[in-house]
């Protein structure tokens, strides 16, 4: 069988090449959508070698392939990242090479509070993670710094707020890094600058940082939560305080410095000490320290002094021994009578030699009796006289002589002194013992409130006749 010719079929269409079609649409496409505002998630994100990133915008329905050249993406307030609900701006533009369409992104914002938290929760865990939140990390603010860094806009109220705070408090040298601190290039600048202070050239390197910031909305104060600043912070050899906004008001940064103050002017007292009051204090610690050292000096004077003075005892003893020594050396007239009637009957002496030895041996122990008893009666004396010089001088030096001159021994219920203001608490009993009797007190507490006089005690003022022994 013989197949049937083709029919030949003429048409008045233009035929197009590919690449003309290609253009064709490509100009209808940016026309038409010259710029679009579209409401998506971002999908996949991919910053390429070039700079330029490639990106997905979905919803449950479609994706549109995306870009945002190199320019536009270093003028972006945020850094786009996969899950984040966005608003876009740009125009809609086909890439021939694949016969597909794309949207050309120019502007990115979040999409409104509820994604700004969402992304805030989710950075949140992240960094908890990592353990940048923990608090073993945190370090102990310098008490007293002498240098301050601070991290602000130099126009704004914080960094008066700050500096005024600090001269009222305790006056320092501040050192101001200028940031922007709301916008597309804030985090960048506010990272840069806590790295610069670490990194000090030319200048003092701060003891210590206050990073801050006045109120706003969480997109005003969004730079404080990008990964830039957070991990700058988290780096920081140098302890840092934030404040950013009002009380209520926290970022990321807030949980990876080492302290968070509620306002900046709370930045500023929580960086210095109040200089008066520990001027305050140093005074009453000098004055405490002055009265410690006398009552020590005292009570080491009075140790000394007892200690060299010879006990009763021992000033008695030397006399006494002399005395029975001289006592036993000179015996009783009966028994020299007795030993010389003993030589008489021995030697057969007649009884007129013996008469006269008598007479004259009698007259020797006369003499000998009158110069034992003035010679005992002098050494008494002189022994009397010395004990009563020691006597008077334990006297004038033992505590009783101290009462005697205007002041009290306090003991508690037991009888044990008192040395210590801490000893007694505030309520026992205590006795007063004055050179006339004793007194019965209580301890009260209105002493310890009461200020203390910054004028130094006089530790005598009143004047005794007693020489010092030194």
């Amino acid at each position: 069988m013989t197949e049937p010719a083709e029919t030949e079929y003429s048409s008045n269409a233009y035929e197009f090449s590919v690449s003309e079609l290609a253009q064709s649409l490509k100009r209808t496409i940016e026309e038409t959508f010259g710029h679009v505002r579209v409401r998506g998630e971002l999908g996949r994100v991919t910053i390429a070698k070039s700079g330029h990133c490639y990106l997905d915008i979905k919803d449950d329905k479609a994706v549109i392939n995306s870009i945002i050249w190199k320019g536009t993406m270093n003028r972006l307030s945020m850094r786009p990242e996969e899950g984040m609900e966005v608003i876009v701006e740009g125009r809609l533009s086909t890439y021939p090479g694949r016969s597909n369409y794309q949207l050309i992104v120019e502007k990115m914002e979040l999409a409104g509070a509820g994604a700004l938290m969402a992304l805030f929760e989710k950075r949140k865990k992240m960094f908890a993670a990592e353990g940048l939140f923990d608090a073993a990390r945190k370090r102990e603010l310098p008490f007293m710094p002498s240098v301050i860094g601070v991290v602000t806009s130099p126009t704004g109220a914080v960094i008066r707020d700050i500096i005024h705070r600090i001269e009222d408090r305790f006056p320092s040298h501040v050192i101001l890094w200028p940031v922007l601190v709301q916008g597309d290039k804030a985090a960048e600048q506010i990272a840069a600058a806590i790295t610069g202070f670490n990194h000090a050239g030319g200048f003092p390197r701060p003891d210590i940082l206050i990073v801050g910031r006045g109120g706003g909305s969480l997109e005003d104060l969004w730079c404080f939560n990008e990964e830039i600043v957070v991990r700058a912070a988290a780096t920081s050899d140098i302890p840092i305080i934030s404040a950013v906004g009002h009380e209520t008001d926290w970022t990321l940064m807030d949980y990876v410095v080492d302290y968070r103050a509620p306002t900046p002017t709370g930045a500023a007292e929580v960086a210095v000490p109040v200089r008066s009051e520990w001027l305050t204090t140093l005074e009453d610690y000098s004055l405490r320290l002055t009265r410690g050292l006398t009552r020590s000096v005292n009570e080491k004077k009075t140790k000394l002094i007892a200690s060299r003075l010879p006990r009763l005892e021992s000033l008695l003893s030397v006399p006494r021994q002399r005395l029975d020594v001289a006592t036993a050396k000179l015996g009783t007239p009966n028994r020299l009578l007795e030993r010389l009637q003993q030589r008489l009957a021995a030697a057969r002496i007649r009884p007129a030699d013996i008469q006269r030895q008598i007479s004259l041996n009698k007259d020797r122990v006369d003499n000998l009796t009158q110069r034992a008893s003035h010679a005992f009666k002098t050494s008494l004396a002189r022994s009397s006289d010395r004990l009563s010089r020691a006597s008077g001088l334990l006297e004038a030096y033992s505590y009783q002589g101290v009462l005697q001159r205007g002041y009290a021994l306090v003991t508690d219920d037991t009888g044990k002194v008192i040395r210590s203001k801490d000893m007694p608490a505030s309520g026992d009993a205590v006795t007063l013992t004055f050179a006339d009797g004793d007194r019965g007190a209580v301890i009260d507490s209105f002493a310890a409130t009461k200020p203390i006089s910054k004028k130094k005690p006089k530790i005598f003022e009143k004047k005794s006749n007693q020489g010092d022994l030194f």
